[in-house]
């Protein structure tokens, strides 16, 4: 999201001109458990949400101090699913002009750490997502306002309705991720196996099935694909076991380590906890020029 998606579920400032952003307020859950069942009232729309938007810098040039991860660790392994057309919205995302992953010089030495020590396990990390314009945050409120275009649905939300994604945390506006320090990452084989290719007309398979039938990238088994919108993707839900369960927590003590904090409904999202833009929300585009 994240997938993707963003999950640090922040409401503060956003830049001025942008279209109206969604603000959800998340109650935290006990890990692993669901969301309680409740009749569930008309969802609103993402722009009855939202909230008036506050300046956000402008341009099309990241600040001295963000770079391009494959400078500071060509080992790492990316996967940019906004710049394809594989993801939720079933096209290549607002923004995302190069598969490129772009951060703060913090974020990017802090996941160049945690590179080294999942090396000494026999893995290399994977991301999926890194730095995500606010363009990108925008585009996906307007795909949320639009309930016809559901395309992506049997692989992505297949148990959820699309009207919820918002309301129930599984996308957010603003996001962590237009923050610069925000990574949505797994774990491969060291070294990396071949991927095989993503073919478009393909049936679509459920992101919660079964890891010998679901989309299968080069990465480990996490028990649900990339950016599934669904319970069994929160990091420590009760019915993922086995080696699924222990990848999860592998992942998630790489990470903490390096000194990221996970966010308990994607398995995948982590935010490095001393971020050195915290309230700052960017808009220029992912692409080498930006630097």
């Amino acid at each position: 999201m994240g997938r993707r998606r963003g999950a640090d579920r922040s409401t503060r400032s956003t830049r001025a001109a942008a279209p109206a952003v969604v603000v959800v307020a998340v109650a935290a859950l006990l890990p692993g458990c669901p969301a309680p069942q409740r009749p569930a009232p008309a969802p609103a729309s993402p722009s009855a949400l939202a909230t008036p938007a506050t300046p956000t810098p402008a341009g099309s040039r990241a600040p001295t101090g963000f770079v391009d991860l494959s400078d500071v660790d060509p080992t790492v392994v990316t996967d940019i699913r906004y710049a394809t057309a594989h993801n939720f919205v079933g096209r290549p995302v607002a923004g995302y002009r190069e598969p490129l992953c772009l951060l703060t010089r913090p974020a990017a030495d802090a996941l160049r750490r945690a590179q080294q020590a999942a090396r000494a396990t026999g893995h290399r990390l994977k991301v999926y997502d890194c730095y995500r314009p606010q363009r990108a945050v925008d585009d996906f409120v307007d795909w949320a306002g639009r309930p016809g275009e559901q395309e992506t649905k049997a692989e992505f939300y297949p148990d959820v309705a699309k009207s919820r994604l918002f309301a129930d945390g599984y996308l957010g506006a603003p996001t962590a991720h237009s923050r610069g320090s925000t990574v949505d990452v797994t774990l491969v084989p060291d070294p990396p196996p071949g991927q095989p290719p993503w073919l478009p007309d393909a049936p679509l398979v459920a992101c919660t099935a079964p890891v010998g039938e679901r989309y299968a990238d080069n990465g480990v088994d996490m028990g649900t694909g990339f950016d599934c919108f669904d319970p069994r993707a929160h990091t420590a839900d009760r019915r993922i076991s086995g080696a699924a369960r222990d990848n999860r927590e592998l992942l998630l003590r790489l990470m903490a380590d390096a000194g990221f904090t996970n966010y308990p409904r994607e398995w995948w999202h982590y935010r490095l906890a001393d971020e050195p833009y915290p309230d700052t929300y960017f808009d220029f585009p992912v692409a080498r020029s930006s630097l």
